[in-house]
């Protein structure tokens, strides 16, 4: 593209530039990390011209390498590389502040209001569409990830491991990573799969952080800084947690939350069976049923879906009654911040201290079979996931002793087939797919009323 060569390399946008754009795109971050990061790459990389296409995808595969939402790990990464260290916290809070404000204002409606037909209507056609919502997002990553029969080995295996005989999600993935680093010194070929972001031909004029653009010295790997930022975080997360001393609800939520971020590989979906496993079975702070009503209302909101938290944290501080039944709300609300801290905190230290050192082994195979290998994995994981969801919403009156027990729900069964062949054959937009599923189940529900 000759024009392109003629355009001047932007200026360096100042702190408080960065600041309204992370801000702005808070609030309009909808679509999933597919649609986050293709919202970012319009925004920075072709229009604005932050940085350049390489450097980008570059970036984003770094992030991929790590548990956590990689859309919001992304933007830590930008601002980070931009602004230095307050760039980089500023540009993943900002990610995440609009949704938990918007998460929590709905859950409260959601717990002081659902009593209403309406409110149970419009959720009767959410729930079966998140079945199908799961169940594609088990075919997408699958699609992409078990290109052989060795990796297809491990979805069916740990699928069976989590259905079956109920292993925990940490432990399946760590089995997965360590057949994975184990996988790629006896048959390296089957773990070559990548991340699926390869480079791009497309030009759009000089960038500010340009391919030949030298790494900033911030962002240069050094020995002391690793130590001293992760030092810095130990002793933030040990303060957090002493702070929630007095409460041992939130408390709980401190250690799980901490725990399940750091097995987030293969984005939200993989680590909502973990969620439930801990906040429905162990600690009973919802019920199955909310959970599902929570991924609803998460695939709603703008941010990461991994903000799903947010709403077992609300839930869970609100039913425990953490501040007494008078304040409902207030207990809501700081299980909420408490369950989006921890469940963040990690992704900050892994951008900011370990960045530089995790980009200089990207590629590196001994690295990143393990990913591979636990990526496989959570295709098994989330399939089970769905097939839970799908038994509470087909036979919502069944039990682990009876568990075909009461009506098949018929008409919810169509919805969640409708609304699968809707996202997988024509490409419809989720939250589209979402709003036409609740007022199918807000007409059902007046008209067998």
């Amino acid at each position: 593209m000759s024009e392109t060569k003629d355009l001047a390399r932007p200026a360096q946008p100042t702190f408080w530039e960065a600041f309204v754009y992370w801000f702005k795109l808070g609030f309009i971050s909808f679509g999933g990390p597919a649609g986050q990061i293709s919202m970012m790459h319009q925004d920075l990389v072709e229009k604005r011209r932050w940085i350049s296409e390489h450097r980008f995808l570059h970036a984003l595969n770094y992030a991929m390498v790590l548990p956590g939402p990689e859309a919001q790990q992304l933007a830590i990464y930008i601002g980070w590389l931009m602004h230095r260290t307050w760039g980089g916290i500023v540009a993943g809070t900002l990610f995440l502040l609009p949704s938990l404000f918007i998460l929590s204002a709905l859950s409260y409606v959601y717990m002081a209001y659902g009593d209403l037909q309406f409110v149970q209507g419009v959720f009767s056609g959410i729930k079966p569409a998140v079945v199908a919502i799961v169940v594609f997002a088990a075919w997408r990553i699958g699609s992409r990830a078990l290109k052989n029969k060795v990796l297809w080995g491990f979805a069916v295996a740990s699928f069976f491991a989590i259905f079956a005989l109920h292993i925990p999600f940490p432990a399946i993935v760590l089995a997965a990573g360590v057949l994975g680093f184990i996988g790629s010194k006896i048959a390296p070929g089957k773990f070559k799969v990548g991340g699926g972001h390869g480079a791009s031909s497309k030009q759009y004029g000089p960038a500010l952080i340009d391919d030949d653009t030298p790494t900033p010295e911030h962002a240069k790997f050094k020995l002391s800084r690793l130590v001293i930022m992760t030092l810095v975080f130990l002793a933030i997360w040990a303060a957090a947690m002493w702070v929630l001393m007095g409460s041992p609800v939130l408390l709980d939520m401190g250690e799980f939350f901490t725990k399940a971020a750091l097995v987030t590989f293969g984005g939200a979906y993989a680590v909502l069976p973990y969620v439930y496993q801990g906040g429905v079975e162990h600690y009973q702070w919802l019920t199955g049923l909310q959970m599902i009503d929570g991924l609803a209302l998460g695939e709603t909101t703008p941010g990461p879906l991994i903000m799903v938290v947010a709403f077992v944290g609300f839930i869970g501080g609100w039913t425990k009654e953490i501040f007494g039944p008078e304040s409902l709300l207030l207990a809501g609300f700081a299980g909420a911040c408490a369950a989006t801290f921890f469940t963040f905190l990690p992704g900050y230290l892994f951008i900011l201290a370990g960045g530089p050192m995790v980009e200089a082994t990207h590629g590196d195979l001994k690295f990143t079979a393990p990913l591979t290998g636990i990526t496989a994995a959570v295709v098994g994981v989330i399939l089970n996931l769905a097939i839970f969801f799908g038994w509470h919403v087909l036979w919502p009156k069944a039990t682990e002793a009876a568990p075909f027990s009461g009506s098949f729900e018929w008409f919810y069964a169509l919805i969640s087939i409708a609304a699968f062949f809707a996202l997988w054959k024509y490409k419809q937009d989720i939250m589209r797919v979402i709003g036409a599923c609740a007022a199918l189940g807000l007409i059902y529900t007046f008209a067998i009323s």
